[in-house]
């Protein structure tokens, strides 16, 4: 009789094989870098210790540290002290984890993580009652030990030990001794086992105007000899970030400056690039590779790297200053200003995207006018947060009804937060990549690119830099791309703080298409020139050539196409508007964004003058309330299209009509 096996093994399922806890917590530590210890695991909720086998600075043994749990499935932490590793762990069991044992899961990393912090607090404080009395037990550093005198250096109140160690003290920003770096005479460097290092610092010097921050102890000294400054000893590159941030607390009417090394592999500059975005600093770094002690035994002039000359023509006379004409430059004349920041914002789905598009590959492709400006050409760097698949059929359909076959513009594959150091230099690394000069960064949209909330002032604030940053680094216009506010009257203005209009040089609308009406694009700031007339566009569909879906139909994508302006509004709004003109010259023509405004107070003012009294009054001072307007005097205007709430009266926002009374003024 044949084997049961045998006959169902052509249809049995494959039963998947589950190393063990133990196996797979060793192939983890593996691939995190790390040595597993030698004797195995104990999963007992405790913490336990072992040599994890990396390299670098910190004397003890046993670097490495875990904490497993096994009650129901094996969980816990892992990591390494000394190269900063920091792991969760959670084993195989071979099924889906219950929801009762997810939430196991969850207390029992609370727990090592508990545990963890518990062992590093207690191993930290008998390292720092260990190193007091290491301080206090050596002797002053002599001139001429072989470290200093290798480096050129003097002692700066740095000890030696009984084996004729060097001892520089690491520091809390309270001053609180927290460990020790021990520099033997051939540039050994290990620190006291179990010490904190991360945020410790020592300073070298008196502070006054200016502090330096370098990462080693013997380029601060160069440092703080040649200028006289204080600077202060960060250790590592990848402590100058929190050591920027406590000495930029104590110390905010301080000059800092960060002396970044020059290493082969970037990483100094990187942190010290870092640290200047987050916290306004700025750096200095020698032109050849090296430290600044490097610098100047090499000969160099180490002082005129810590302080350039002062530029003597920067500030000059007003006279002289207006005798040369400066025009403004245009990318797109009269919309798209050069080296400036402009947003364009519209509802969501209302061809915001479509129109900056459209801009940016007519500059793109060198296309010579847009409807009717023109256009100067140049290369564009779009920073496309979503809609990628959509924004490919766009592209080649815009370039197909065009006929251009090449555009200078390079497209994002994903979003990332701008205003974070790691964001900010993700863009700006990917750019120096390419080589080019971008005449255009579009952020498209704001909030798939921003950390933090757009409605805070603050948060707003570190965007805005980044934008400046991108200005400065790449001498390029920066186009943000953000969506309107829910209301009705918030349609005509960005969502969030006021912090972004303030800081913008162009501002624009899109106005989606309302029946026959054409999409509308009005500019509602322009700092340093004349507001652009409001133009009007449409979305034409157009069949991508040999693009097909998987039903084998033609794929189509909308391109802008110039649109219509609409006539003038008559009929029932006809004598409204008029007494609105009216009130509006009677009061003195104000206008605010380059479009007729008009206060609550003037039209009362009119009203009262003009036989508008009573009732009929009181509804004009209560306008400005969108839930109140329906049936009132003011409320067909703005249902019309015609006028909009502004500050504390309304603003015409009727292309036609804004036109008919600015030439009458």
């Amino acid at each position: 009789m044949a084997d049961l096996t045998s006959i169902l093994g052509a249809w049995a399922p494959t039963v998947k094989h589950i190393d063990t806890p133990d196996t797979q917590l060793r192939d983890a530590m593996l691939m995190a870098g790390l040595t597993p210890p030698a004797d195995g695991f104990v999963f007992d909720g405790k913490i336990h210790r072992f040599n994890s086998g990396t390299k670098g600075e910190g004397g003890h043994n046993k670097p490495g540290w875990y904490v497993m749990f096994d009650d129901g499935f094996p969980a816990g932490r892992f990591g390494c002290w000394r190269s900063g590793v920091e792991l969760t762990f959670r084993a195989d069991v071979g099924r889906t984890i219950t929801v009762a044992e997810e939430m196991a899961y969850t207390r029992r990393m609370a727990d090592a993580k508990q545990t963890r912090d518990a062992e590093q607090t207690k191993t930290r404080e008998v390292a720092a009652n260990t190193v007091e009395i290491i301080w206090q037990g050596g002797s002053a550093a002599s001139p001429e030990h072989p470290y200093l005198t290798r480096k050129g250096i003097q002692p700066h109140n740095a000890r030696v030990t009984g084996d004729g160690r060097l001892m520089v003290p690491l520091y809390s920003a309270d001053g609180q001794l927290s460990s020790i770096q021990y520099i033997a005479g051939d540039g050994d460097k290990k620190y006291h086992p179990g010490g904190a290092t991360g945020g410790m610092f020592c300073m070298i010097g008196t502070i006054a105007k200016t502090m330096y921050v370098c990462e080693g102890f013997a380029t601060s000294a160069t440092v703080h000899e040649v200028s006289g400054e204080a600077c202060a000893v960060a250790y590592s590159a990848s402590n100058l970030v929190p050591v920027v941030k406590a000495l930029k607390e104590q110390n905010p009417n301080v000059d800092i400056c960060i002396v970044a090394d020059n290493d082969a592999s970037g990483v100094g500059q990187r942190y010290a690039e870092q640290a200047c975005a987050k916290y306004g600093v700025r750096m200095v770094m020698p032109n050849i590779q090296g430290d600044a002690n490097d610098y100047a035994q090499a000969g160099n002039d180490l002082i005129a790297l810590l302080e350039p000359k002062a530029d003597i023509g920067y500030l000059i006379h007003a006279d002289g200053f207006c005798e040369q004409p400066a025009p403004i430059k245009w990318l797109v004349k009269g919309w798209i200003q050069d080296v400036a920041l402009c947003m364009v914002h519209g509802p969501s789905g209302g061809g915001k995207t479509f129109v900056v598009l459209d801009w940016m590959l007519h500059i793109a492709a060198g296309k010579p006018t847009w409807q009717g400006s023109k256009v100067r050409a140049g290369q564009m760097v779009y920073l496309a947060g979503e809609g990628h698949h959509g924004l490919r059929s766009r592209i080649a359909a815009w370039k197909h009804h065009n006929q251009v076959q090449s555009v200078n513009m390079w497209v994002s594959k994903a979003g990332c937060d701008l205003n974070t150091p790691e964001g900010y230099l993700k863009v700006v690394a990917a750019i120096r990549v390419l080589n080019i000069a971008p005449t255009v960064i579009t952020v498209d949209t704001l909030h798939r690119f921003m950390a933090g909330d757009e409605n805070s002032s603050q948060d707003a604030k570190t965007m805005l830099d980044a934008c400046a940053g991108l200005m400065a680094e790449f001498n390029c216009s920066v186009i943000l791309v953000h969506h309107t506010g829910v209301s009705e009257e918030a349609q005509h203005r960005a969502r969030g703080s006021s912090a972004w209009r303030g800081a913008l040089d162009i501002e624009i609308s899109v106005i989606p298409a309302k029946g026959d009406k054409s999409i509308e694009i009005v500019q509602r700031k322009s700092k340093d020139a004349e507001m652009a007339q409001t133009v009007f566009v449409d979305l034409e569909s157009v069949a991508i050539p040999n693009w097909f879906d998987e039903d084998g139909e033609p794929v189509t994508s909308a391109v802008v196409v110039a649109g219509t302006a609409p006539v003038a509004k008559s009929t029932s709004t006809g004598t409204g508007f008029s007494s609105f003109e009216r009130a509006w010259f009677d009061s003195g023509a104000e206008v605010r964004n380059g479009a007729p405004y008009l206060t609550r107070s003037a039209l009362v003012t009119y009203g009262s003058k003009n036989g508008l009294e009573g009732t009929q009054t009181k509804r004009i001072t209560n306008a400005i309330k969108p839930d109140l307007i329906s049936g009132s005097y003011i409320a067909p205007l703005i249902k019309a299209g015609l006028i909009e709430p502004h500050e504390f009266g309304w603003i015409v926002t009727d292309a036609v009509q804004i036109s008919a009374m600015m030439l009458n003024k």
